[in-house]
C-alpha cells in the first residue's frame, strides 16, 4: 500500500525543498498554526506554494495544509517558511482558552457527552 508523500520518491522531496531537510529555527510554524494567504498565486509561482495559497484562503492549519497536499508536515513547513518570508502567508496561533491556557472545563464536558452520544 502506497503512503501519500511517505512513499513519493526521495529527490522529489529533495527538489520541492532545494534541498532543505528543516525549517529555519525560530518559525512560527507546528501542527496548530493556523496560516493564511495574504495573495494569490502569480504564474511562474512552484506548483506546491500556489496550492498552498489556494488551500489557505481562510485560516487553514499546518497539518491540514500538509494533508491536503499529500506531503510530509515536514517539507509542508519548510514550503510555508518560504512563502512567510516573501509574505505571501501570515501565522497565527489559535486562541488559546481562558484560566491560564488550560480548556474551560465545561466545554470538555460538552464535548465528552456530545462524543458518548455518538
Amino acid at each position: 500500500m502506497s503512503r501519500p508523500g511517505r512513499d513519493d520518491a526521495p529527490d522529489r522531496l529533495y527538489t520541492l525543498t532545494q534541498g532543505r531537510t528543516r525549517s529555519a529555527p525560530g518559525t512560527p510554524f507546528d501542527l496548530l498554526t493556523l496560516v493564511v494567504a495574504e495573495c494569490d498565486p502569480v504564474p511562474g509561482m512552484q506548483s506546491e506554494h500556489a496550492a498552498i495559497l489556494r488551500l489557505t484562503g481562510r485560516p487553514t492549519a499546518v497539518a491540514e495544509v500538509a494533508a491536503e497536499l499529500r506531503l510530509p508536515v515536514t517539507i509542508t513547513k519548510i514550503l510555508l517558511c518560504d512563502l512567510l518570508a516573501e509574505g505571501r502567508v501570515s501565522a497565527r496561533h489559535p486562541r488559546r482558552a481562558e484560566l491560564g491556557g488550560r480548556p474551560d472545563p465545561h466545554i470538555l464536558e460538552q464535548v465528552l457527552v456530545g462524543l458518548r452520544n455518538l
